[in-house]
């Protein structure tokens, strides 16, 4: 028989190994967290993007952008793809929400959380992952996306918008991240 020290030990073990298994691996790929986490290749160029870059002055005044690696978060409209696995995702510009937003208590429910209003088209020059290429969870319209890259000089999408040369990006399919709109459903 065990005594009752044994079992606090064994308790707090399995606690101690349920919260590294779920706290530490950020939420796993999707970030299912109260607040975004980083994968470990996306924070050092995280560290050095810019997250204040305005839109329209990125748009009218791209020459002041040239020597910075912007960060932005887009709602896909459209994608052009190449055999190569690059592509031409065009993209309405959103607000990345600091605090997400959870069904409930638990890290499980939170999903990551953009505004719902457009801030205007851009598109990203992106090689995409063969996982972001082909099946249900592809890269789509309304999938999301958080690009960091650097402004192509001279040249504009179809709707004005700026071009970014991708440096990194991570992506969301449909269902896996919520809107603003969303807040009458769920909590921050």
């Amino acid at each position: 028989m065990k005594t009752p020290s044994v079992l606090r030990v064994v308790t707090l073990l399995a606690s101690a190994l349920s919260l590294f298994g779920t706290g530490c691996g950020g939420g796993g790929r999707y970030g299912y967290s109260r607040e975004y986490v980083f994968l470990p290749d996306e924070r050092a160029i995280a560290e050095r993007a810019d997250e204040t870059a305005v839109y329209d002055e990125v748009r009218r005044l791209p020459d002041r952008f040239t020597d910075r690696t912007l960060s932005w978060w887009g709602v896909v409209t459209e994608v052009e793809s190449a055999s190569n696995g690059s592509a031409r995702v065009t993209m309405q510009l959103r607000t990345h929400q600091p605090r997400h937003l959870c069904a409930d208590e638990t890290d499980a429910s939170c999903r990551v959380t953009i505004n719902e209003r457009d801030g205007g088209s851009f598109t990203a020059l992106v090689q995409l992952t063969p996982d972001d290429q082909a099946g249900e969870n592809r890269v789509q319209t309304l999938s999301m996306m958080h690009v960091y890259g650097a402004v192509v000089q001279g040249e504009y999408n179809r709707e004005g918008g700026p071009i970014l040369r991708t440096q990194f990006y991570r992506h969301w399919p449909r269902g896996q991240y919520v809107t603003t709109g969303a807040s009458a459903g769920m909590r921050r």
